[in-house]
């Protein structure tokens, strides 16, 4: 049913939407106004054959990211014994970014996903459970990520603050993710959801699933190795912005020890638009003492947001389709297989 735009529920969503607008504008204001002589024409690069290449291929390399994410999800379903299909998956990623990253709403598009998978399966506490331990195997592969980015380049470890910060951003991630794998895995924490009814089926689930991981070492490995695979063309897509930006100082091993940490960082629980302004200063924060000029790193972020918002239109098809209806894939309840 249609809310009316009067209604606490609406005007609520506004208001949420509102000040995320306003949080990410004010940020993007104070970073450019600490910027000596900031010109927007410094934003935009010189329009070449090579800068068109150069930003092709960083939309071709993004729209490949999100397919490895569905791969990564199918990997998490099939150790949850759900079988879907990998075209089906990919139509429910498309759509659940596009409402993330291109509609006007606080709705995220992993309820989307969700509901949608849902409805294939009919298997709504393993879906679930499928979508919240994809996103936490990028908490454990972005940390890894940076550590090998670090490893790599010994000269990425003698600068300063951004140093500290991206290192700091690596342990605290692993530290509350070990953390929180623990308790989910733990029969006394996680454990006593398992049997209940309502949302606490849910988090059941998300226990049953940590604990079938653990029991088949290769459905994990096949999990993280879609994982890494998906975050290194993330890693790759960004490279590719860079050189479109002409930012030669920020190639591959410098966004494998920082972006990983941007990534991390426009996730955090700031009310903004997809992590805008956020994820520049965070590239301000990095990139700078590589040599890279502060408006070229607030341009990078500004150009990387543009790509997923660009490569996220090519899920409005299957948005519009809605959950369109089609046989339920046979599926075996997370629960039984414990």
């Amino acid at each position: 049913m249609e809310q009316d735009p009067g209604t606490p529920s609406r005007r609520k969503q506004v208001t949420k939407m509102g000040l995320r607008v306003g949080v990410s504008l004010v940020m993007l204001v104070v970073l450019v106004a600490n910027v000596p002589s900031f010109r927007w024409g410094d934003l935009v690069p010189e329009w070449t054959f090579g800068t068109a290449l150069w930003l092709g291929a960083a939309a071709v390399l993004t729209l490949i990211a999100f397919v490895l994410s569905a791969v990564r999800w199918q990997k998490v379903l099939e150790a949850l014994e759900i079988r879907t299909d990998l075209r089906r998956l990919v139509r429910h990623y498309l759509a659940g970014q596009f409402v993330s990253n291109v509609l006007p709403t606080t709705i995220g598009g992993d309820v989307l996903r969700v509901s949608r998978l849902s409805k294939d399966t009919g298997e709504s506490p393993g879906t679930f459970a499928s979508v919240v331990l994809e996103r936490l195997t990028g908490w454990l592969v972005l940390p890894v990520i940076t550590i090998i980015g670090f490893a790599v380049n010994p000269g990425l470890r003698h600068l300063g603050q951004a140093t500290g910060v991206a290192l700091g951003i690596a342990a605290a991630t692993l530290v509350l993710l070990v953390g929180l794998l623990t308790a989910v895995a733990s029969r006394r924490i996680g454990g006593r959801f398992g049997a209940n009814e309502g949302w606490r089926r849910f988090a059941g689930a998300v226990h049953l699933g940590v604990t079938r991981l653990k029991e088949h070492p290769s459905a994990a490995a096949n999990v993280l190795l879609a994982g890494f695979a998906y975050q290194f063309a993330m890693v790759l897509a960004a490279v590719a912005a860079a050189q479109t930006l002409g930012l030669h100082d920020a190639g591959l091993t410098a966004l494998l020890a920082f972006f990983p940490a941007v990534l991390i960082a426009q996730v955090m629980p700031v009310p903004t638009i997809s992590g805008l302004g956020v994820r520049e200063g965070a590239f301000v924060l990095f990139l700078h003492p590589l040599g890279v000029a502060q408006e070229q790193a607030i341009a990078l972020g500004l150009l990387l947001y543009l790509l997923n918002v660009g490569v996220s239109l090519l899920g409005a098809p299957a948005f519009a389709a809605g959950g369109s209806k089609r046989n339920r894939t046979p599926a075996t309840p997370v629960a039984a297989a414990a």
